[in-house]
């Protein structure tokens, strides 16, 4: 049988690097520090009241904008937390995942020719996301070891055919934040062009050391040119869940909203009714940054004096590590090594850059039990090249 020939509109993709790692691990009944999810179980509250609201019939299409309770629970917790009063109507929509309310802006409004300026390293899914749509990723290496923007060369890369400008705060995989200097050098070389911005903040709520998410929301005139991708899953230990919202100014979500309603239509409902209520507690997230911290510097004072040091953390799931100059291979071999050896699965940085650059970081996910980190770490003590 003849096969029908078709033109990839994305060629050459290599298997992502945790579909690698994870069957690595897989293979090796290795622990698994390199996806990022919790090992550790959701809170029983919400498991209970998802199974109150399909009990309750809440089993059928939800609103296409998402369940109303959510979205107004959601505009709450906006202003409470950044001062922006968003219309729960216009500005909000439940999506399945943080992923998705990242990949649905880009359709929505990115053209062939287009360029979009985003940091690496970065989130996997942001380079084939633009480039389906035709338009041209331009990417600017974060300044290494801090992982900070080097202003200077965005500056250098805009012209006529910038369209949009990603940042991820708190930065996967780095754990970096954006500063007050970011953001007025974004208002700086944003202001009166047409310039849109595609603001990731999937973990808004975890936080470290004191110091203080600074939100789009929270930013009035980046907020009228901008999308903002969250994540529910991380707020509530259950990413499988896949449960995210997007917001955005009205005539941004109108866009937004035109291809939802035929890509999804709908998110699951009684998880949305669960959630709704679940959150109505500020609590359930006002936690997280103490909960993760903790569990950021246990795992780092269990490997102390071990061949791996610690870049800094501000928030997310993630540490990246440099190891010693003693191990001689790249990044990623070394990975590798460390699953096959000592059944510790991490992932290389240099997977996060389109050119496989190279510093000598591994990233490492601390959302686990800690009995699971205190396993790991012994491993890594044990370790010998």
């Amino acid at each position: 049988m003849s096969k029908v020939k078709i033109e990839s509109k994305l060629p050459n993709l290599p298997t992502t690097i945790f579909t690698t790692m994870t069957q690595l691990a897989n293979k090796h009944n290795a622990i698994n520090l390199g996806q990022g999810f919790p090992d550790f179980e959701m809170d029983p509250v919400l498991i209970d009241l998802v199974t109150k609201a399909m009990k309750n019939g809440k089993n059928q299409y939800a609103h296409t904008y998402g369940f109303p309770g959510l979205r107004n629970v959601l505009a709450q917790k906006i202003e409470t937390l950044y001062g922006r009063k968003v219309d729960a109507e216009t500005e909000i929509t439940i999506t399945p995942g943080g992923t998705y309310a990242i990949s649905n802006a880009l359709t929505a409004v990115l053209r062939e020719g287009d360029e979009v300026i985003y940091f690496e390293p970065c989130f996997d899914s942001y380079v084939p996301n633009i480039k389906v749509m035709g338009a041209k990723p331009i990417p600017i290496p974060l300044n290494f070891p801090d992982y900070s923007i080097p202003w200077d060369k965005v500056k250098a890369a805009l012209n006529s055919n910038t369209r949009m400008i990603v940042i991820n705060s708190p930065n996967n995989p780095t754990g970096s934040l954006l500063s007050n200097y970011d953001l007025e050098q974004l208002v700086e070389i944003t202001s009166g062009t047409q310039i849109l911005i595609m603001s990731d903040e999937v973990y808004e709520h975890l936080i470290f050391d004191g110091n203080k998410h600074l939100s789009i929301l929270g930013h009035p005139e980046l907020f009228e040119r901008s999308f903002m991708a969250f994540s529910l899953g991380k707020v509530c230990h259950c990413t499988g869940w896949k449960i995210g919202y997007s917001v955005a100014p009205p005539y941004l979500m109108k866009e937004f909203r035109n291809h939802h309603q035929f890509n999804v239509f709908s998110v699951n409902t009684p998880m949305q009714v669960a959630m709704a209520e679940y959150l109505s507690n500020p609590q359930t997230y006002l936690q997280l940054a103490g909960l993760f911290q903790s569990k950021r510097d246990f795992f780092s004072k269990q490997i102390e004096g071990s061949f791996l040091s610690p870049l800094p953390s501000k928030g997310s799931y993630f540490q990246c590590f440099t190891f010693d100059d003693e191990v001689k291979c790249n990044s990623k071999e070394f990975a590798i090594d460390l699953v096959e050896k000592i059944g510790v699965a991490t992932i290389p940085v240099s997977s996060f850059y389109q050119d496989e650059t190279d510093c000598r970081v591994l990233r490492i996910c601390f959302a686990k039990k800690d009995a699971t980190l205190k396993e790991a770490a012994e491993r890594i003590m044990n370790f010998r090249n």
